[in-house]
């Protein structure tokens, strides 16, 4: 099974199967006595009375191991336990025989799932692509349910009609319900690489950056976790969701205050915009350097920030967007979170900051910033120390120009 996790712990919930979980059944095993025999008739031993009782339950011992719903209420059953703290060889087969009874009648549900999905797949479809946008919104949540259990989804994603019909559901309504049910739909199915391919070729992208505009929030989770998926993994998926202005939808989608919902967004503004130089600059023209600047300052979650900073790492190699990031106070920004215990964030931050310091020589309130850099001239860390060096070489370099000129314009005056 291909089970995608979106690469940030998935925003959106995302459905698991609801059969139940292995579960093992515990037995008080009890001791039968028998009372003694009439004197007048041959008497066993204590020996040969054990035996035949032994005998006589052992069916009872192998049943209660491996059908213990079939023996009957308040049976007892004779324990061969000698020693409390070994078990028995019938007590260690309890477990593992009600696991592989399990795992069968998973599979024979599994057999029905798909053989019921594979059946219904045709008139869902016919429904789906109905005129009343009531039995199509019906349509939507009966697929929905049926995407929900594994081998229904395999067995729905193998239908390049029904994902079709799905999708142009989610074009073409301005109903709610049935956008939340046709989003989740495609959420579900992009949890395998078949159905990621179907969305794909079906044309989900642009229905799904249409998405991006919804005012309901779980809709707005299932469709920036698909397409989280999509880019991860489809091959493709970038340049059509390019095509389809996704980035232009995604960056004012920054204004919220999810912060997985963020994380989601920010891994999707990085992975569109690195290696793009017209990403970048729709980036820029749409507010994302104040806007990722302002998460950087006002949030704590640790995979927040760090899919932050390596967005602002590859805007801050652009010419136009470094300097908006340090008007925005980028490098006051980055430089909160060098001390941190997140070595991954510091190492973006500290080549952000590197990237953006010739940028920075005239900006003020920097004495914090360049208080922690000289303290990093003592790492043990050749990345950070290079770094370190670096952004104290750029940001000190105006200085000395500053001085220096200054000096030769005295000296002449004097002269």
């Amino acid at each position: 099974m291909y089970d995608i996790d979106s690469g940030i712990q998935s925003a959106a919930p995302t459905v698991r199967e609801g059969d139940g979980e292995y579960t093992t059944k515990h037995y008080t095993m009890t001791t039968t006595v028998t009372s003694g025999a009439d004197p007048g008739e041959f008497s066993p031993t204590p020996t040969t009375m054990y035996m035949e009782t032994y005998a006589l339950t052992r069916k009872q011992r192998v049943q209660a191991a491996l059908f213990p719903e079939t023996l009957e209420e308040g049976a007892t059953i004779l324990s061969t336990q000698t020693d409390p703290s070994q078990m028995t060889n019938v007590q260690r087969l309890a477990e593992p025989s009600q696991m592989l009874k399990m795992a069968i009648i998973h599979l024979i549900n599994y057999q029905d799932d798909a053989e019921l999905a594979t059946r219904a797949v045709p008139e869902l479809t016919k429904l789906l692509n109905d005129e009343d946008q009531t039995v199509v919104c019906k349509a939507a949540q009966i697929v929905n349910q049926l995407t929900r259990k594994e081998a229904a989804r395999r067995a729905l994603m193998q239908s390049p009609q029904m994902v079709a019909a799905v999708v142009r559901a989610m074009q073409n309504t301005s109903d709610m319900e049935t956008a939340k049910a046709t989003a989740s739909i495609l959420h579900n199915l992009s949890h395998q690489r078949e159905g990621l391919l179907s969305i794909f070729k079906s044309g989900g992208i642009p229905a799904l950056v249409r998405m991006l505009s919804s005012p309901m929030e779980s809709v707005l989770f299932y469709a920036i976790t698909t397409l989280h998926n999509l880019l991860l993994h489809q091959e493709g998926a970038k340049m059509a969701v390019r095509l389809a202005d996704g980035l232009q939808r995604m960056v004012p989608l920054l204004k919220k205050s999810n912060p997985k919902f963020l994380a989601i967004t920010t891994d999707c503004l990085q992975l569109l915009s690195y290696g793009n130089q017209e990403s970048k600059l729709i980036i820029l023209a749409n507010g994302g350097p104040e806007a990722l600047v302002h998460i950087m300052r006002n949030n704590n979650y640790e995979k927040l920030l760090w899919t932050t900073s390596r967005v602002l790492k590859v805007l801050s190699v652009c010419p136009s967007n470094k300097p908006a990031i340090v008007e925005a106070g980028g490098m006051q920004a980055l430089g909160m979170h060098l001390s941190g215990s997140s070595q991954r964030l510091q190492q973006n931050c500290m080549w952000t900051l590197r990237n953006l310091s010739d940028a920075a020589t005239k900006q003020e309130g920097m004495d914090g910033l360049l208080q922690i850099l000289v303290g990093l001239l003592s790492s043990d860390d050749v990345n950070m120390l290079t770094c370190a060096t670096g952004i104290l070489s750029n940001l000190t370099s105006h200085t000395h120009l500053f001085y220096r000129k200054n000096y030769q314009t005295s000296h002449s005056t004097s002269g």
